[in-house]
């Protein structure tokens, strides 16, 4: 019940500075608004997937894509190898961006993308250990609720523009990018990044690999650009992550 609370008080909102505006709401778009509220309340695994897979294809679209025969494509397909091409069941799907953004995210369905920025920055422990957090993020449920919460959004934006402004209206027709852009900037809470952090240890320990890796990514990540990196807009505490860390491979667990 406390999260459906959470969720529905974007549209509570957008409701309100409709009515502020004195602007004219139009039922059907508030039924339509409704209906989408309570789909973000209650988004399946299934419905999940289903919109990281159209995000993912969104995202892909606007980017630049390395090619296979590309340095970093090729780089990539060694960085992975341990992981396999599954995770607990569900495939994965691995691609560079070519871009000198430093970041790197994961979604629901499978989708892995690494930015080469990012790969200039680390080496192969270390983008294992960075990519191995990423996917934590799926598998611990977190980006579910990041998605429930884009989504919620995008129900805010739609009860908005149904009071008639034209701005807003044109925000709510490109839901999809909204929606893509909110989930690769999406803000984990430091218990969550937590938990993924030891995620990633947990599985570096399972398939074989060094784990000292995911120590040096966040103390490269705690130095660069005084935290202005985009890994490090959605990663705060990187140095006491990094000590976190470290105090598990002294302690052996």
């Amino acid at each position: 019940m406390k999260r459906t609370l959470t969720i529905l008080t974007p549209i509570t909102l957008a409701l309100a500075l409709g009515a502020c505006a004195g602007g004219k709401l139009n039922p059907d778009a508030l039924v339509q608004t409704g209906s989408l509220a309570m789909k973000a309340a209650t988004l399946s695994d299934a419905d999940v997937k289903s919109l990281s897979a159209q995000a993912c294809a969104q995202s892909d679209k606007q980017s630049k894509i390395a090619p296979a025969g590309n340095k970093y494509a090729k780089r990539l397909v060694k960085v992975v190898k341990p992981f396999g091409n599954n995770l607990d069941g569900q495939p994965l799907n691995f691609k560079v961006y070519l871009t000198s953004d430093v970041n790197a995210w994961a979604m629901a369905n499978g989708c892995v993308r690494v930015y080469s920025g990012l790969m200039d920055k680390m080496n192969d422990d270390e983008l294992r250990g960075v990519i191995g957090h990423e996917i934590g993020h799926v598998a611990l449920g977190h980006s579910k609720k990041a998605m429930q919460t884009a989504y919620a959004v995008s129900a805010a934006r739609s009860a908005a523009a149904a009071s008639g402004n034209a701005t807003v209206t044109a925000l709510s027709t490109s839901q999809l990018g909204d929606l893509t852009e909110k989930l690769i900037n999406a803000q984990f809470s430091q218990s969550q990044e937590s938990a993924a952090d030891d995620y990633s240890f947990d599985l570096l320990t399972r398939k074989g690999m060094k784990r000292e890796g995911l120590v040096t990514a966040f103390q490269k990540l705690a130095d660069m650009d005084g935290g202005q990196s985009s890994m490090m807009s959605s990663h705060p505490g990187s140095a006491a992550r990094a000590k976190h860390i470290q105090d598990r491979l002294a302690s052996g667990k």
